[in-house]
């Protein structure tokens, strides 16, 4: 405590030598944190703005306590050391002191608090949204629903099971592209809601400040107002079980001329495949297994691996067993409704009814299976409109 108050004392009768001295201790660590690779981003959000800014004060305050204190310390430890003849004094402490000491923190604290309370209750305001999407999280993809618009699909991991096992080559989208991304309008305040069907995932756009955990039986909410055009991307960011890795998360951001675009082009695409779908005639085997193959390669293989064997105690095999090669109706009822207490999830929206119809073929002949049994299109809406 003696020695703390003559360099208290030096810092008051030289604080402008006090100053450059602290400004080059902090400013090599300015420069590194500035719009670097290891520091936050800036985002394309006014909220993922104003985080950045109030990480930036905070960081800066950090740095000059952190100057000023390690400065002083080694300050008395250098000029107060025992080669220069100095005798540890005995005190009982400085009233002074222990106030200063106090109040400095506690003005810095509350310094902090005023921007961080304006910033948090700011990204917590999702209120006179233009436009609404529902996110649930299942394992291991993303479902998103448009609220103002007969629009939803689910959004899934488009890197192959093949790169995966290190059987195909990667490309510099590895484990972070999806074969339909969320597209949003910029200059609209877009609120989310996040839930979850199974366990809790967590949806994860840096570039937007916006992570919400999804949670099954819950809806949290939270919002952007995107600035610029682009492809953002995120990822799940709670761990959610074995493919957790392979759930991310795009974003592709339109102009509000090009996103009305989209939603008339995506409803002429709704309409057209509903009515193929109704004017379907009976597929040959071939068809089944080719389509078959790649519905299973992206939605069921994550569970029952390529090869249908399964996780051993984990997850059942469908090579050789009897749901795979019995019981059809059986077998189309739990694809489309899925299996209550399992992770076997309910096809039946995620699919369409030639995708239900081929899967289910392909399950049954794949794997030396070989049923010679082919379901239809028309076996699928039977089970549908029985139920």
């Amino acid at each position: 405590m003696k020695y703390c108050l003559p360099s208290l004392r030096y810092f008051y009768r030289q604080p402008v030598r006090c100053a450059l001295a602290i400004l080059l201790l902090i400013y090599p660590a300015i420069l590194l944190a500035v719009d670097t690779r290891y520091n936050m981003t800036r985002g394309v959000t006014e909220i993922s703005e104003q985080v950045y800014d109030l990480h930036m004060i905070i960081f800066y305050i950090c740095c000059a306590i952190a100057a000023i204190v390690f400065g002083l310390m080694f300050w008395s430890i250098l000029h107060h050391r025992k080669s220069k003849g100095i005798e540890p004094a005995q005190f009982h402490g400085s009233l002074k002191i222990e106030i200063i000491w106090t109040a400095i923190p506690v003005v810095i604290l509350i310094a902090m608090a005023i921007p961080a309370s304006k910033t948090l209750i700011a990204m917590e305001d999702a209120s006179k949204a233009d436009l609404t999407v529902l996110v649930t999280g299942s394992q291991w993809k993303w479902h998103y629903k448009y609220l103002e618009h007969p629009i939803e699909f689910y959004s899934l991991l488009a890197t192959s099971r093949e790169a995966i096992a290190n059987q195909a080559e990667k490309t510099d989208l590895y484990l972070r592209d999806v074969d339909k991304p969320l597209v949003l309008p910029t200059g609209k305040k877009i609120r989310f809601l996040v839930t979850a069907d199974d366990v809790i995932h967590s949806w994860w756009v840096p570039a937007f400040a916006v992570k919400k955990d999804a949670n099954p039986g819950f809806i949290n909410e939270t919002w952007a107002r995107i600035d610029k055009p682009g492809i953002y991307r995120g990822q799940c960011a709670e761990l959610c079980g074995k493919d957790h890795a392979f759930m991310p998360v795009v974003v592709d951001v339109r102009t509000p001329e090009e996103f009305d675009r989209w939603v008339a082009q995506e409803l002429e695409w709704q309409a057209q495949e509903k009515a193929a779908e109704a004017a379907r005639g009976e597929m040959t085997l071939e068809e089944l297994m080719t389509q078959g193959q790649k519905t299973y390669e992206a939605h069921c293989a994550a569970c029952h691996q390529v090869s249908g064997e399964g996780l051993p105690g984990v997850i059942p095999a469908l090579k050789g067993s009897v749901i795979a090669t019995k019981d059809i109706p059986g077998h189309i009822h739990i694809v489309v409704n899925g299996k209550a207490g399992t992770a076997m999830q309910a096809y039946g929206k995620q699919l369409t009814n030639s995708e239900l119809a081929a899967v289910i073929t392909y399950e049954r002949n794949a794997w030396g299976n070989n049923t010679g049994e082919l379901v239809q299109v028309a076996d699928v809406a039977a089970i549908k409109g029985g139920e």
